[in-house]
């Protein structure tokens, strides 16, 4: 976990995110939070708490991007869930410990890549060996003392010229045979749905170690076989019990699970059925978040120290309708704010990923070059808070179909352009946008 200061998470986060300074500032503080409790001792690291955030705000302001953005920069384990794929023990539906175990194998995935990328070199080096030993297989016997062609000294000759080919890439489209280890595959069990969360023994595992190892050889270039045997001596190289070992404790100490659409497990008042299940699935989401301990194929799970970030709208319900005891374990709460046509204008221009930056580039590969003047930009923004305030409010999303639909001509004709350059002003917008936006019935359906 890097040691960076709540001024530079915010930074970095305004690189991508624009406006939300509450919400930024309240994400940064909890992760330097996390840093700080790492350098205290185990007795007094035990007893401190995360303290989980409760973002509210209509969709498409940048509730999931904050989180999502802050899981990259810190490198922690990070899974997004929505509580309304959640339903009661008893139910139909997922269980609510699953969470834990989906951050778990993140966890796995993010050890695993940075254990490769220690045994990179070691591992290229073995496949270059094997490589060679397919293409000049050493002789069974050696003639001591005569320069044939099964003398050692004549074969290492051979080799070497083998290996100056292979490393200058003059072999690549030569043809070898591997062999390759075809696992055993786990059956579907009548009754267990796909991926079934009541199940989380490691059936998988477990058929390999039971089942005989089935073998095939295959004929592949060797610019093919040098991936299959470079997975393969990884395989070999990395410790999966350390890896295991390592991502548990990742997971526990620096995780993040940010869970979607809260609102949508608050019951209504004198609620049945489905209103029933979404006050169980508050009563097994309250344990996981004050901490219980999880059982996975990879070893128990402690989630006392994960941190959970909710998000939902609240429309039609309050944060205070949630469960007093949920209430609780979300301390820190920011109210995100609905975007503006200056926020819209910003979100067009400044981060590195903005949108007129993604269809330029697009673009660029049909040797068209499309450039955005200002009053384009201006018109753009207004054209998606006027249809905003008309229509269902669904934040910078809104810019998605707009540009779309402003684009949809040119995308579709670049490939016959063969080239040239656009640019797109004002008027070009109007031109695209304005009958749509006018017509409100029409605006609902495609904009």
């Amino acid at each position: 976990m890097e040691n960076l200061t709540p001024r530079q998470i915010v930074t970095e986060l305004e690189r991508h995110i624009v406006g939300q300074d509450d919400a930024k500032r309240a994400v940064a503080i909890a992760i330097r939070n996390r840093w700080r409790r790492l350098q205290l001792d185990e007795e007094l690291r035990r007893e401190i708490a995360p303290k989980n955030i409760l973002m509210i705000g209509p969709t498409g302001v940048g509730k999931t991007e904050i989180a999502r953005r802050l899981a990259q920069l810190t490198g922690a384990p990070f899974i997004k869930v929505e509580a309304s794929k959640y339903t009661e023990v008893g139910y139909y539906g997922r269980d609510v410990e699953s969470m834990v175990r989906e951050l778990v194998e993140n966890a796995i995935g993010l050890v695993r890549t940075r254990e490769m990328e220690a045994i990179e070199e070691v591992a290229k080096h073995r496949v270059q060996e094997r490589l060679l030993d397919l293409l000049v297989p050493p002789p069974a016997s050696y003639d001591v003392g005569v320069d044939s062609s099964d003398s050692p000294e004549r074969y290492e000759r051979t080799r070497e010229k083998m290996r100056a080919m292979l490393v200058g890439g003059e072999m690549e489209n030569r043809m070898v045979e591997i062999s390759i280890e075809q696992k055993a595959q786990a059956m579907m069990i009548p009754g267990a749905g796909f991926g079934s969360d009541q199940m989380d023994f490691d059936f998988q595992g477990m058929l390999e170690k039971i089942l005989p190892k089935h073998v095939t050889k295959r004929e592949m270039p060797i610019f093919e076989a040098r991936k299959v045997l470079f997975e393969q001596e990884c395989e070999g190289l990395i410790n999966k019990e350390k890896v295991n070992a390592q991502a548990v404790d990742l997971a526990e100490n620096v995780g993040i699970i940010f869970v979607d659409e809260i609102d949508k497990i608050v019951a209504s008042e004198g609620g049945r059925g489905a209103d029933v299940s979404r006050q169980g699935v508050q009563r097994d989401l309250l344990p996981i978040v004050e901490g219980t301990t999880i059982q996975t194929r990879y070893g128990y799970v402690k989630t006392d120290h994960i941190l959970f970030i909710a998000a939902g709208a609240f429309h039609n319900s309050k944060p205070s309708d949630l469960m007093p005891e949920l209430q609780g374990r979300f301390p820190i709460r920011v109210e995100l704010n609905d975007l503006s046509k200056e926020d819209f204008i910003r979100i067009l221009t400044e981060p590195k990923n903005a949108l007129t930056r993604q269809y330029a580039a697009l673009m660029q590969t049909e040797n068209v070059a499309i450039e955005f003047s200002d009053d384009a930009i201006d018109a753009l923004a207004s054209y998606a808070f006027e249809v905003n305030q008309s229509t269902m409010n669904i934040g910078a999303r809104r810019l998605y179909t707009i540009m779309e639909r402003m684009l949809e001509e040119l995308s579709f004709e670049a490939p016959d352009m063969k080239s040239g350059k656009v640019l797109i002003n004002k008027a070009y917008v109007q031109e695209r946008l304005e009958e749509v936006a006018k017509d409100e019935d029409l605006s609902r359906f495609i904009l």
